[in-house]
């Protein structure tokens, strides 16, 4: 690997160094625990003082946000005696783990945002799920695979661990089937570069000096390539953020969580039910058991600011009507020959040239982008809802119109849509004043929501959030067939090598409903995932699933002859992105406006931890940091060995 200015120092490596990465008494001894000791996870916050739990007067706390980052922060404000109000814009709560009903032939089932992999290193996660004693709506899938288009290299499978650094790297070695074909030569600079990145992870010196490079610049020079293809494109794509546009710095820590910092092991657990019955509802119940309100379909529409600090909200239920202006740009992969296209992913608008207003072009049903038809109707193609030329509904599932913007200017290839046309079902709203809030939106919508900001605020914070970075769409399709296939991997399995699949999931082993549907009809259901697609390549859903289709067949040659019975599509482009230089500015917790917290995957981690985990520890310490400014024992967090073993 050549030198860049964003690399690690080249040093030599002395004998003493290299018995000391490799010596297994000289390792023992600095760690100070056996090879069969399993280390206890990581405290990153216990109070020392014995301080109340619960509050001894009244206070009120709003959380707009009802993913898992929102839910965990309403949670535990919830018990601890705070009034808490969550606001969910979609009518299900859950954000990115959300469920909702489809029908498929006579039966209806549960349909989710693609599979979730439950890991043992989710501390945080699991405690919350053992307060809620819900353990039993969870099981292990003992193993998962990673494996390779066209046998380049033979399938890796990762188990559970009972051993942190450098114990789990030895044990992945001695069962890696492909461990002489990982390419790593310590007595090569470059490669000790890379070893010294992955093994010796301190979140402030790993961003200082590898936030600014992205993945794919970093390997592109002399890399360990079975290093890169075995591990690293698999985990890094995993992330959710390509790796031209993932910084080095983020992928360290994410690698450190996963591998090099967790004494767990690979192996995860998933949900015998969809994700909304087996984690999301026994939160929300558990919120509303003290006394929470759960408000779903609530559009905030203004958010009041005085002497440095939020004073009001307000919010509609219903059909929301709101006069805030927002620019969208032209969407030139999408082409018409009487429309114009603007907006990206699931946030799509149409208008012709001379027209007044715009037609979002997202189903009010779970916000899939709907297509337009030879015969001027719009139809979705992830659940079959059909709209007229005007965005009225024709056909469900969706219950409600296409929202109509007003075009308020246009500027090049820009185009200001400025509020929704008022709908026939005017939204109730309602303002809420409380002593503390917590913004736990995805990206899109916590930007949304800053620029619905008016009074005095720290222009700072606004601008940080301002340079949030949004990761290339996600996918997810799911097929019903008549018939099963012999599956020699994992039930969950990785797939790396094909143009858009990333991995395949095997639901009819895995979910009950699936396994009963699957022993009364003898079916199978599949679902395959595109972690970060290119939008270029893949520019509308008839393009994702034909190419998902084309995959499945070479994945599972058996089912070419299977009959198809049903097909589901949800693709996304809500996922948060970490793209090279975004660390710096990222907005922490604590936002700076004195009764304002932020929480997501999106938040500045003070420890390691990554996708679902990173949520639900961002919502707790969003809650954190409300309990403390009100002088209550805050909840102790976990997390794996915060830093690398080596000392750089």
């Amino acid at each position: 690997m050549s030198e860049s200015p964003n690399s690690l120092p080249s040093p030599s490596i002395s004998r003493r160094t290299l018995f000391k990465l490799f010596g297994t008494s000289a390792v023992v001894g600095g760690l100070g625990y056996s090879r069969f000791t399993k280390p206890e996870p990581a405290v990153y916050v216990q109070d020392t003082l014995d301080l109340p739990r619960s509050l001894s007067q009244p206070k009120t706390a709003v959380v707009v946000g009802g993913g898992l980052a929102g839910l965990a922060s309403a949670y535990e404000l919830s018990q601890r005696g705070f009034a808490v109000t969550l606001l969910e814009k979609s009518p299900q709560l859950g954000g990115k783990i959300a469920s909702w009903p489809i029908q498929v032939g006579e039966e209806t089932f549960m349909m989710e945002h693609g599979f979730h992999g439950f890991f043992p290193q989710y501390y945080n996660l699991k405690k919350l799920v053992e307060e809620l004693n819900i353990q039993e709506n969870f099981l292990s899938l003992k193993s998962y695979a990673v494996v390779f288009r066209d046998r380049i290299y033979d399938p890796e499978v990762f188990k559970p661990s009972h051993s942190a650094f450098p114990w789990n790297v030895v044990d992945l070695a001695i069962s890696s089937p492909n461990r002489l074909r990982w390419g790593i030569n310590l007595t090569k600079p470059a490669h000790w570069q890379v070893f010294r990145a992955i093994g010796g992870f301190k979140t402030e010196k790993t961003f200082a000096r590898l936030d600014d490079i992205s993945v794919a610049d970093w390997v592109k020079d002399e890399f360990p390539q079975g290093l890169y293809d075995l591990y690293f494109l698999p985990f890094a794509k995993s992330s959710l953020n390509a790796p031209d546009v993932l910084s080095v710095g983020e992928l360290m820590q994410f690698f450190h969580f996963y591998f090099f910092g967790n004494p767990e092991g690979l192996a995860f657990n998933g949900t015998r039910q969809d994700m909304g019955t087996s984690l999301v509802e026994p939160i929300v119940r558990a919120i509303e058991a003290k006394g929470g309100k759960v408000v779903t379909e609530a559009t905030v529409s203004n958010i009041q600011a005085a002497e440095g600090k939020i004073t009001a909200l307000s919010y509609q239920v219903g059909e929301a009507v709101s006069d805030v202006p927002f620019w969208v740009n032209r969407n030139r992969l999408l082409a018409s020959d009487t429309l114009e296209y603007y907006g990206a992913g699931d946030r799509v608008y149409a208008t012709s040239a001379q027209s007044q207003e715009a037609l979002s072009l997202t189903c009010t049903h779970q916000g899939c982008t709907v297509q337009p038809q030879a015969d001027g109707k719009f139809v979705c193609p992830c659940h079959g809802a059909t709209f007229d030329r005007d965005g009225k509904v024709l056909a469900g599932p969706a219950k409600r119109d296409l929202a109509r913007f007003q075009v308020a200017d246009r500027e090049g290839d820009r185009l200001q849509l400025a509020g929704i046309v008022p709908p026939a079902h005017p939204p109730i709203e309602e303002t809420l004043q409380a002593d503390y809030y917590v913004i736990a939106a995805d990206v899109p919508g916590v930007k949304q929501l800053f620029s619905l900001v008016s009074g005095d605020l720290d222009p700072q914070v606004k601008a940080k959030i301002g340079q949030l970075a949004i990761a290339d769409p996600f996918a997810v399709a799911r097929f019903w067939f008549d018939r099963d296939f012999a599956w020699e991997h994992s039930n969950f399995t990785s797939l790396s090598g094909y143009r858009l699949t990333d991995s395949i999931t095997l639901y009819h082993r895995i979910q009950d409903q699936f396994i009963a549907w699957h022993e009364k009809t003898g079916g199978s259901v599949v679902e395959l995932h595109a972690y970060c697609y290119k939008e270029k390549e893949f520019p509308d859903q008839p393009t994702l699933l034909a190419t998902f289709e084309q995959e499945l067949y070479e994945i599972v040659p058996e089912l070419k002859d299977a009959t198809m019975l049903h097909r589901e599509l949800v693709n996304q482009k809500n996922f948060s992105g970490y793209p090279p230089g975004s660390y710096a500015n990222r907005p922490e917790t604590r936002s700076g406006i004195a009764n304002l917290s932020f929480a997501g995957d999106w938040v500045k981690m003070p420890f390691p931890c990554g996708l679902m985990e990173r949520a639900i520890s961002s919502g707790l310490l969003a809650a954190n940091d409300i309990l403390h400014q009100e002088g209550l024992q805050r909840r102790t967090l976990f997390t794996v060995m915060p830093e690398g073993f080596l000392k750089i």
